[in-house]
């Protein structure tokens, strides 16, 4: 595996010196650069090639959601892991609206937080479950036996719906393929029509589609 070329982004250097520390210890990922908030983030991301951002929420100048908003248009390749506290919870749903990729608390563990990024890069989607307990609290959700209604709505067969809530619980293509017994091929095909049909530009929203519907 290449080396996953990670940007820092937060307002506290104490913070970004000791993730860079931390994560150019492990071989798989190299720390290209530090940006103090998020503007200084989207103009790294225009001179440097960028696999992750590890993106505060509550920065000045520019916060960590109206950078992912930018970032994610102007760069949709680059992947955007959200550090956050549980006071940002008005923030939360916001930025995954906008195309992050994944969430984890700022006290979460050195280890997890350098699986995230392995994980984000490989095109995953990863919430931090009390992150995801807060993000499925705060929306309203749909009455619980609307599944016909939605299906009907949206045109969608059962597998599809499957799949959905398949992304929605964090699954990987290669792990849906494995649990219904298709080919990864077969999982994109599906996932590809799932885009169109909800009219949805990546499987981040797939993911917020099935939380916000309670399918998950």
């Amino acid at each position: 595996m290449d080396e996953i070329k990670v940007l820092i982004a937060d307002d506290e250097k104490l913070i970004r010196e000791g993730l860079k520390i931390i994560l150019n210890a492990n071989s798989d990922i190299s720390v290209i650069g530090t940006s103090e908030n998020g503007e200084a983030a989207i103009e790294f991301c225009k001179k440097e090639q960028v696999d992750v951002i590890l993106m505060d929420i509550r920065m000045p100048v520019c916060d960590g959601v109206r950078a992912t908003k930018i970032i994610k248009s102007g760069f949709p390749g680059v992947k955007i892991l959200i550090l956050t506290t549980f006071k940002d919870d008005e923030y939360i749903f916001d930025a995954m609206k906008f195309g992050a990729n994944g969430y984890i608390l700022k006290d979460t563990s050195y280890d997890v937080i350098i699986d995230a990024i392995k994980s984000v890069y490989k095109g995953n989607v990863v919430v931090n479950p009390e992150v995801a307990s807060l993000m499925v609290s705060s929306i309203n959700k749909a009455p619980s036996n609307n599944l016909e209604s939605i299906k009907d709505k949206y045109k969608l067969t059962d597998r599809q719906i499957e799949i959905i809530v398949c992304i929605g619980s964090g699954l990987s293509n290669k792990e849906i393929a494995e649990k219904h017994y298709v080919t990864e091929g077969t999982v994109k095909n599906h996932i590809t029509e799932i885009l169109s049909k909800l009219e949805m530009r990546d499987r981040t929203q797939i993911a917020i589609f099935a939380l916000k519907n309670d399918l998950v």
